[in-house]
């Protein structure tokens, strides 16, 4: 891991002093340079991911899809998503807008006497095993993502955003960064708060986030594969997750949806909410199918999206 650091750091450094700062100097940014730093070491890691789940997930989807369409209409809006997200443009955005609130509550927090709580700290011994509280942090903040997966599905204004990311027809490996961008804030401040909350540093933080969104691209795929009777009740698959997003099941009935884990279905398991069984189904928001429109292109999408926002709050049906 030293060794990967390393080589990222110093691609970092080479890429952002050749093309980076000159750039920023040339056009008399270069106050930005500490964000555009950032901003770089975001950039790689965020390429080297898609380029690595393009290599291993689109190869499978051409192997062993769930679905087979005619063609791949409704896709190439999935990939605008992931690009924007992954290659560090909507993280560097959310990175401006929540450092200094961050900030002035970790200030007010230690102002008043209270320190973030930390696995650490709590169990001394784990200083020396970084792994294990990786692992620690990593379960926690899945339960946390498990718990704001349900709000998105119980509150009609929250759904009124999320149901963007279930309105894809044509789910793919793609499709994971397919959210409303107000959707994407929600969950930074959502997870970024509890992060600090607990004491999660900044490099386990990003590991947490790169694992998490490798394996929700995975869960994604439009790939007919499980993990078996017991892989299936250790870690999401493509067969668990696609269940979710099956017309109906994935967002009705009492508990509004069904599979809503993240990563670990041990918490739909616990909470009565895990579907094992059943055929592959098409994918969509059932009133797809009544002409509700939820958009083609980036833009419609986020301005439909307020659009039913707003219905919400005038008290008009989603």
């Amino acid at each position: 891991m030293d060794a990967y650091a390393g080589s990222v750091g110093m691609l970092q450094t080479w890429i952002f002093e050749t093309l980076v700062q000159p750039s920023l100097y040339a056009t008399g940014l270069i106050g930005l340079d500490e964000i555009a730093f950032e901003a770089t070491e975001w950039f790689i890691l965020g390429a080297l991911q898609v380029l690595l789940l393009f290599i291993v997930l689109r190869p499978l989807e051409a192997w062993r899809p769930a679905e087979r369409w005619s063609d791949r209409q409704g896709v190439g809006v999935d990939i605008f998503y992931t690009l924007l997200h992954r290659l560090g443009l909507v993280p560097l955005l959310f990175f401006a807008l929540l450092t200094p609130i961050a900030d002035s509550i970790e200030g007010w927090t230690r102002l008043h006497g209270f320190m973030p709580w930390n696995v650490e700290g709590w169990w001394p011994a784990l200083v020396e095993h970084p792994f294990t509280t990786f692992v620690i942090y990593l379960v926690v903040l899945d339960l946390a993502e498990y718990l704001r997966h349900r709000l998105q599905h119980r509150f009609e204004l929250w759904w009124a955003l999320h149901a963007l990311h279930h309105s894809q027809q044509r789910m793919s490996f793609w499709t994971d960064d397919r959210n409303h961008l107000l959707d994407d804030l929600l969950q930074a401040v959502w997870l970024a708060t509890l992060a600090l909350l607990i004491g999660v540093s900044p490099s386990q933080f990003v590991g947490i986030v790169m694992l998490t969104r490798s394996l929700e691209s995975l869960s994604h795929a439009n790939v007919d594969l499980s993990f078996g009777r017991i892989g299936e009740r250790l870690l999401v698959s493509p067969r668990f997750h696609r269940l979710h997003h099956a017309i109906g099941t994935g967002h009705e009935g009492v508990h509004h949806g069904c599979n809503f884990a993240i990563l670990f279905p041990v918490w739909d398991i616990l909470f009565g909410t895990a579907r094992w069984q059943g055929p592959i189904e098409p994918t969509g928001v059932r009133d797809q199918g009544k002409g509700r429109d939820y958009g083609a292109s980036f833009l419609a999408q986020q301005r439909l999206g307020l659009s039913r926002v707003a219905a919400v709050i005038s008290g008009r049906s989603v």
